[in-house]
């Protein structure tokens, strides 16, 4: 619940901060944080600037084809994104028999991975080796990882190709291929 916090990125930007969601989750933004979107002034300091996109399928994003995934968290429905050869699938624990065409032919997979234990909204390390080997990506990185995990000793147990991300990790795509 740091949407407070954004302000300081209005400030670096000089700019409203765009925010792509699905129309449950403007409704969500729009109910929980009321006083941002109003059209009054702000009242008792600075707001976050935000400008709410309605994602409705596929979209363009600075001449990128990005196509929302719709996961599950728990019983909830989120989405994650492809684009190009590049798949962003975190916060979730399932992925539903309608989205596994979206992702074919994925090369690099980003994909939550909590820890060894179940947890009910959540891929565990398995489960998420299981969407790995049915997908098989060139490579993939598993985020969304708690302390559990130790770093060093999880990567050394993960399949070629496979390992823990981690703060700083930055990742070259070709998100039109």
């Amino acid at each position: 619940m740091g949407f407070d916090d954004l302000r300081r990125f209005n400030v670096l930007q000089r700019a409203a901060i765009p925010c792509y969601a699905d129309a449950t989750t403007v409704g969500e933004l729009r109910r929980t944080f009321a006083y941002a979107f109003s059209e009054g002034p702000p009242e008792g300091g600075g707001v976050p600037r935000i400008v709410l996109y309605r994602i409705g399928g596929e979209f363009c994003l600075g001449g990128c084809t990005v196509v929302p995934v719709p996961l599950l968290h728990g019983s909830r429905q989120i989405l994650g994104y492809r684009f190009g050869s590049f798949a962003y699938l975190t916060d979730c624990s399932s992925i539903p028999a309608a989205s596994w065409p979206l992702l074919q032919g994925v090369g690099t997979l980003v994909i939550d991975a909590l820890r060894d234990g179940p947890h009910p909204t959540h891929f565990t390390v398995t489960q998420a080796l299981e969407v790995v080997d049915r997908l098989r990506p060139w490579r993939t990185y598993f985020t969304h990882i708690c302390h559990d995990l130790r770093h060093a000793t999880a990567c050394a147990r993960l399949p070629d190709g496979v390992e823990l991300a981690y703060d700083g990790l930055t990742i070259e795509v070709d998100a039109g291929a």
